[in-house]
């Protein structure tokens, strides 16, 4: 009688395991069998590598507990699930998932860079704001392929339940994350998501599954302008830095966003019969703009005298000092708002 041929028993190439820690959780990880097979002991596996996803188990003391443990073990099976295609697709070479491991927070940090080479400050900060968030939701390294309607999903409920921050790290005074800002980084995360899969980094775009608008509500915001009134004190008030209060007070008349103040040249005035206009493109929209700008406004021009046609009207200083010498002018004007070029162009419907 022939020998029966021994089976060979194949190794799961991703295993989820659980690390028991000091405080009684259990940190829940991956084991990856990868790379060149091999045969061992009647296993097939490959080169062995570790991934903690950031999920943990908690003792089951009530009902709660149990359900919990229930809902971040699928989301692990999800997640295991998920790995064993990719590397199913890369063994057979359907696709290559290279691309698909590149980390969300460096991309997210050379959005960053690019926002402030544009002067676009303001969203330079909430993108920064958003890679703290990310980073305190799964710490340093999110694949992109890692991101699904569940990821995206759990990192909403994690920004609403946020505190609030600052850049030197959560402020005392408590509270947490408004809707609006929690809009504004989910905003950021998706125009990540939206250019990685234009430039082919994911084949998937999670964000088309994932219904955001009815997690979250946009509150009504109270926006703030300077009235007539402050406008005159803030005139009649002298600023240590006189380039400041013109550059100011113009962006007022004319409502121009700081981001074109800063790059506005003598070049970009143009006659347009009897009257001056601007003709820019907006650092923001990249929209062309072309702006009379009012008598009133031309007088907060300072005088052109040698500077040449392609020099900056107004060099300003970087925002931090710029808000530092706005706030001392108010104060000394009797303004008690706390003032800046946002609000001031906000105010350019008074004029």
């Amino acid at each position: 009688m022939a020998k029966k041929k021994q089976e060979v028993k194949l190794k799961e190439p991703v295993r989820i395991r659980f690390k028991q820690l000091a405080n009684g959780n259990q940190s829940i990880y991956l084991d990856y069998y990868t790379g060149d097979v091999i045969r061992k002991e009647n296993y097939v596996g490959g080169k062995r590598q570790y991934e903690f996803l950031k999920l943990y188990l908690i003792p089951e003391k009530t009902r709660e507990d149990k359900a919990k443990n229930e809902t971040t073990l699928a989301l692990a099976k999800a997640i295991q699930s998920k790995r064993i295609v990719e590397l199913q697709n890369d063994a057979h070479g359907f696709q290559n998932t290279n691309k698909s491991k590149a980390n969300v927070i460096d991309y997210l940090m050379n959005m960053r860079s690019q926002s402030k080479e544009r002067g676009s400050l303001n969203y330079e900060k909430t993108v920064g704001n958003t890679i703290r968030e990310l980073k305190l939701f799964r710490g340093d390294y999110i694949a992109f392929r890692d991101i699904d309607k569940d990821f995206l999903n759990s990192f909403v409920d994690f920004l609403k339940q946020a505190k609030k921050a600052s850049k030197f790290g959560l402020l005392k005074a408590g509270g947490v994350l408004s809707n609006n800002s929690v809009i504004a980084y989910y905003g950021v995360l998706r125009t990540a998501i939206n250019r990685a899969y234009k430039e082919g980094i994911i084949t998937v775009n999670p964000t088309k599954e994932f219904d955001f608008a009815s997690k979250v509500k946009a509150e009504v915001s109270r926006r703030e302008y300077l009235t007539i009134e402050e406008l005159r004190q803030l005139i009649g008030t002298e600023c240590k830095y006189e380039i400041m209060k013109q550059a100011f007070l113009f962006s007022c008349l004319c409502g121009l966003r700081v981001s074109d103040i800063r790059k506005l040249k003598w070049n970009d005035l143009q006659k347009s019969g009897e009257r001056i206009r601007i003709e820019i493109k907006m650092q923001k929209t990249k929209e062309p703009l072309y702006l009379p700008i009012s008598d009133e406004a031309l007088k907060w021009l300072p005088q052109q005298n040698e500077a040449k046609g392609d020099d900056l009207i107004f060099p300003l200083t970087h925002e931090g000092t710029i808000n530092k010498i706005l706030q001392k002018w108010a104060k000394d004007a009797g303004v008690t708002k706390h003032i800046s070029f946002h609000l001031g162009r906000h105010s350019s419907f008074l004029f």
